[in-house]
This record gives structure tokens, C-alpha cells and sequence, in this order.
């Protein structure tokens, strides 16, 4: 059963209790804990709040969307409950280091963890603002291969400096470096391999940046 439909369960089958209540346990707005369980947002309560919410309906903190404690963690793998983690969004999409790739829905497909402080030494933006993707093609290799994943900060939209960034071609998404022109303030939108085209002098108002890739990971 979902964590958002537990917990409605639970607060449908204790007497005296409504959405209303629940958001104040936690000290939140009255509509909180309705927007979690009929719109999902936020799309996961925060530790704290989760954590006060099942030590008052007596369940364990997994049915509320926690971490399972009672699986041992493999062999060579730390305890994930000793670990301070957070959920990142993925994708199943692949924004193109080549030709475009099109892009068939916005909806996550599963959830990349980071451990916190490894998050917050990349960037001060929260989880929900940020996305993991999927490279597809080879226009910005060596910088980034085909099938590396790519965590993108959707708050880093206006091109400040040299960096590579998700942008809308179209209806296509592409990776690519861009930079902008100190004087004009013109943009310059080019490939890392010298084999693909680059394009220079476009206008920052007509080019739809969708975020900056802050980090990459891949197999050996």
C-alpha cells in the first residue's frame, strides 16, 4: 500500500481525527496533509514530520514511506538507516548529446539517493527543484558519454557562465555547453566533440534553458 494511502487510511479509521489535525501534530498549514494525500505535493513528507506522524498512530515508519529497517542491508553495502539520504527524481528521458531526443512524458519513472551532504556541497537547491537523466548519443564526449547519468538543477536556468545545460529544441531535449557574451549578453551553444556542430551568437530570450547539469555519473 502507497504512503499516501495509508496514512489516509489511518486518519479515516482514528476518531477525532482529519487532515486538518494531522497537519497541526506536525505544525504545518491546515491544507498540508489533504494537498500530500489528494494532489501529492509535497511528493514525500520530510523525515521529521513522517516520523511524528507514525510515532502518533503507533505504526512503523516505513508504511509511511520510510526506510524498511528490518531488511539487512547486502554484504559490502552500509546501513542506509545510518546514513542521512535523499531521493532524487529519475527520468526516462534522454535529453540528446546529439541529434534531439523526444520527449515522450514528465512523469518520474523511479528515485536516485544522495547522501545529503553530498547534495548540498553541489548545490543549494532542494531535491523536488532537481532531476536525473540519461545522456543518449555522443556530442558532448569526452565531458559526458552516452548512458551517463546526469543530476540537472532545474533552478539554474539563466546562463551566468561557461556550463552545460539541459535545453528545449523543438520539442527535443539536448545537452550542450553554453556560454554567454559579457558585452552582447548573446548566447554560444556548442558541442564538447569537435565532429557536431556548434551554433553561436543566439538570443538568450528565444533559447529554452531547462536547467544545469551539476553532476555525472557512469560505469567503468
Amino acid at each position: 500500500m502507497a504512503a499516501r494511502q495509508r496514512l489516509d487510511m489511518l486518519i479515516a479509521q482514528t476518531p477525532g481525527e482529519s487532515y486538518s489535525s494531522v497537519s497541526a501534530l506536525i505544525g504545518r498549514n491546515h491544507s498540508y496533509i489533504q494537498q500530500y494525500i489528494r494532489r501529492g505535493q509535497p511528493k514525500r513528507l520530510q523525515e521529521a514530520d513522517r516520523r511524528k506522524i507514525a510515532d502518533y498512530f503507533n505504526v512503523a515508519d516505513h508504511e509511511l514511506g520510510g526506510p524498511r529497517q528490518d531488511l539487512a542491508p547486502p554484504s559490502g553495502f552500509y546501513e542506509a538507516e545510518h546514513q542521512s539520504l535523499v531521493f532524487v527524481d529519475r527520468y526516462d528521458v534522454r535529453p540528446s548529446a546529439g541529434h534531439g531526443s523526444i520527449v515522450d512524458h514528465d512523469s518520474p519513472c523511479g528515485e536516485v539517493p544522495f547522501r545529503i551532504d553530498h547534495l548540498k556541497s553541489l548545490t543549494p537547491t532542494p531535491p523536488d527543484r532537481l532531476s536525473v537523466l540519461t545522456v543518449k548519443g555522443d556530442s558532448m564526449y569526452p565531458t559526458l558519454a552516452d548512458g551517463d547519468e546526469i543530476l540537472v538543477d532545474q533552478d539554474e536556468r539563466q546562463p551566468h557562465r561557461d556550463a552545460i545545460y539541459v535545453l528545449r529544441l523543438e520539442d527535443a531535449l539536448q545537452v550542450k555547453r553554453v556560454s554567454v557574451n559579457p558585452i552582447t549578453g548573446r548566447l554560444t551553444i556548442k558541442s564538447d566533440n569537435p565532429l557536431y556542430e556548434s551554433w553561436s551568437d543566439c538570443d538568450p530570450q528565444r533559447t529554452d534553458l531547462l536547467g544545469r547539469v551539476i553532476w555525472v555519473g557512469r560505469r567503468l
